[in-house]
């Protein structure tokens, strides 16, 4: 068996192990039956058809049909923006509210991008929070805060 399409192959990996996981964890749940589903259930399955997924894609990348790939080279610093964003966004949030965080989340994993420019940031932030109030704040109810705290008090 040989490899031809690495991106393939490591994307297949990659639904393997997470789906193994999520189903691993699910087992901690009650599980219940298909006519009464428990907490564990609807993960646990869910879990196993992406590990089946995981494993024909794995399996597909050593067809000798198309044209073989390797994987590009990792690039760290656009990896480290997009993760520094996410992290600072957590960090964020419960004490300068969504808006803010947000649009830093946005702002900073926008210079991960070779293509970056201020005013297609600014623009995206400001799309993204409008469609984060409008989905989280008055679409499903969720309690967070809107702004800092000094602005509220």
């Amino acid at each position: 068996m040989r490899i031809r399409k690495q991106t393939d192959f490591l994307s297949g990996l990659m639904f393997i192990v997470v789906g193994l996981s999520f189903s691993f964890v699910a087992r901690g749940y009650s599980m219940g039956t298909a006519a009464r589903m428990g907490p564990g259930y609807f993960p646990f399955w869910l879990g196993i058809v992406l590990a089946l997924l995981g494993a024909v894609v794995a399996f597909g990348a050593t067809s000798k049909e198309g044209e073989a790939d390797r994987m590009a080279r990792w690039d760290i610093k656009t990896l480290l923006w997009i993760l520094g964003s996410v992290v600072l966004f957590g960090l964020m949030l419960k004490p300068l509210g969504m808006v803010v965080s947000v649009l830093a989340l946005v702002l900073v994993s926008s210079m991960a991008s070779h293509e970056f420019n201020w005013k297609g940031a600014i623009l995206n932030a400001v799309v993204l929070v409008a469609i984060s109030t409008v989905a989280f704040v008055y679409g499903i109810n969720l309690q967070m805060p809107m702004w800092p705290a000094i602005f509220t008090n």
